[in-house]
């Protein structure tokens, strides 16, 4: 059996394991879906944050989204793409985490999500913290304490 024998572990601030903006794909407000389409495409993700002209997080738009609103009754309609606005389309209820959060709030929002956002107060986009990167941590975490009981 695993046990984590440690609360100061859960309590590690997130800040150190984000992946920082400058680094993560977005679109902005005002993008049409096909922008969205493309960045999603290129890049391999499903889904990637839509941020305002400050940098301060509004939704997220995935390629199902993009994909249900062009599906026709007998045929996908590409030529809606550049009309259609991510801020139409794009999913504005979504989980983001604070800057200032410990280890265990990430923790527990990624159980149903692979990536969270993270904003600070004004809601400025500051990065993501990911599924792998809690995993990779706690991985470590549990090889350390199960190597010091040896």
């Amino acid at each position: 059996m695993i046990t984590v024998s440690s609360k100061d572990f859960l309590q590690i601030p997130i800040e150190d394991y984000i992946i920082s903006a400058d680094k993560v794909a977005h679109v902005q407000l005002g993008n049409n879906a096909e922008h969205a389409l493309l960045v999603l495409t290129k890049t391999g993700y499903s889904s990637i944050p839509v941020l305002d002209v400050k940098y301060r997080l509004q939704g997220l738009i995935s390629t199902q989204q993009i994909t249900d609103e062009i599906l026709g009754l007998e045929h996908i309609e590409y030529e809606r793409l550049p009309s259609l606005k991510v801020d139409d389309i794009m999913k504005t209820d979504l989980p983001v985490i604070h800057i200032k959060e410990k280890f265990q709030k990430g923790l527990d929002l990624l159980v149903n999500n692979p990536y969270v956002c993270v904003v600070d107060d004004e809601r400025t986009f500051l990065g993501i913290l990911t599924r792998r990167v809690i995993l990779k941590q706690m991985k470590k975490y549990l090889y350390q304490t199960q190597e010091s009981e040896v």
